[in-house]
């Protein structure tokens, strides 16, 4: 299976979970394909970083080779306001690919403050995108901070459903304004509301719309909120939940990712965003397969669309039987669960 958002943290944050750990974990419980973020520390934002970390990736693979796992790492290149520094990370891709997987741009700060919160600054990185004949893929975070209520007591109402749907109605309009080439992949989607903006854009037909969502976002609401389910972006209402839930059946969510993030309990406990993802991802399973869903559909969300969409082009493992054990070892792996 592919797993194509992890934030395997390392370097800095070594406590908090290594490269090797994140790729063990995720092997045992049925993945062999995975995709990790920029937004590490420091972040891999220059083609130095770029270098270690696929160095790092690599060693790992090395390493659960060498015990039996063949596992493939990918990794995304972040891109800041700076034409210089995107035109780098444009030249590591294409130096890099298959290994550098695509491009990220946080849209808000979230973990590792990498946000391009600039409407203009936005806009300007799709120009320069255009102008540079990428083709690849550009993942987003999307939230609009200017619809933010910082002053709200809950992380839901702080970061409420309308600031995601109106960053992908923006990012979409610059996309499609700078003549975008590449694929325009809209990270972990959880609202109706940008759904629709999806929808929209792939009946406009001007530029490639993928989208992605979370094993949190799709079988958790905000009623299930506490410090330990605290992510960017959060839970969302009930309805916004059965929203993506449907979005998988009928075809609009390209594929299923973790956004695998982990942390201390002690950052937890002190207010840090982000959740292990990988026993979700084998919780979320088991709910599609009581609900029916054929196993093609299952394939196509967890194993194929997302190595179709980067190009990468390694084989992948079809979903497996998910056993109580494996539920179990990945639960066993953190020092706290989303999931009880």
């Amino acid at each position: 299976m592919t797993d194509p958002h992890v934030h395997f943290r390392d370097w800095n944050q070594s406590a908090k979970e290594t490269v090797y750990h994140g790729m063990l974990t995720g092997a045992l419980s049925g993945f062999d394909s995975f995709f990790d973020m920029p937004n590490t520390n420091p972040a891999v934002t220059t083609r130095e970083a770029v270098a270690k970390r696929i160095e790092l990736g690599a060693e790992a693979e090395r390493r659960l080779e060498a015990a039996g796992h063949e596992v493939h790492y990918h990794l995304y290149c972040g891109i800041t306001p700076d034409p210089v520094q995107i035109a780098e990370m444009v030249k590591a891709c294409r130096d890099f690919f298959p290994r550098i997987c695509g491009l990220k741009m946080f849209a808000s700060q979230s973990t590792g403050n990498m946000g391009i919160t600039a409407e203009e600054s936005q806009a300007m990185i799709y120009r320069t995108l255009s102008g540079l004949g990428y083709t690849g893929v550009l993942a987003v975070h999307c939230e609009k901070e200017e619809l933010f209520n910082l002053s709200a007591t809950r992380h839901s109402d702080r970061r409420p459903p309308e600031s995601e749907a109106q960053s992908v109605r923006n990012q979409i309009a610059f996309a499609e304004s700078a003549g975008f080439q590449g694929t325009l992949h809209i990270a972990h989607i959880s609202t109706k509301g940008a759904l629709d903006e999806v929808r929209s854009a792939r009946a406009r037909g001007k530029i490639k719309v993928t989208c992605g969502a979370t094993p949190h976002h799709i079988l958790l609401s905000r009623e299930a909120e506490s410090p330990i389910l605290k992510m960017n972006p959060p839970l969302r209402p009930e309805e916004d939940r059965l929203a993506v839930w449907n979005a998988l059946f009928d075809g609009t969510v390209d594929w299923i990712e973790s956004d695998h993030a982990p942390h201390t309990l002690e950052d937890k406990k002190a207010g840090a965003c982000g959740i292990p993802g990988i026993e979700g991802m084998l919780r979320l399973i088991c709910a599609l397969r009581a609900a029916a869903m054929p196993e093609c559909r299952l394939n196509a969300l967890l194993c194929t669309n997302a190595l179709k969409a980067f190009g990468t082009n390694e084989k992948t493992s079809p979903v497996p039987d998910i056993t109580a054990e494996m539920i179990s070892a990945a639960h066993d792996a953190y020092p706290f669960s989303a999931w009880g």
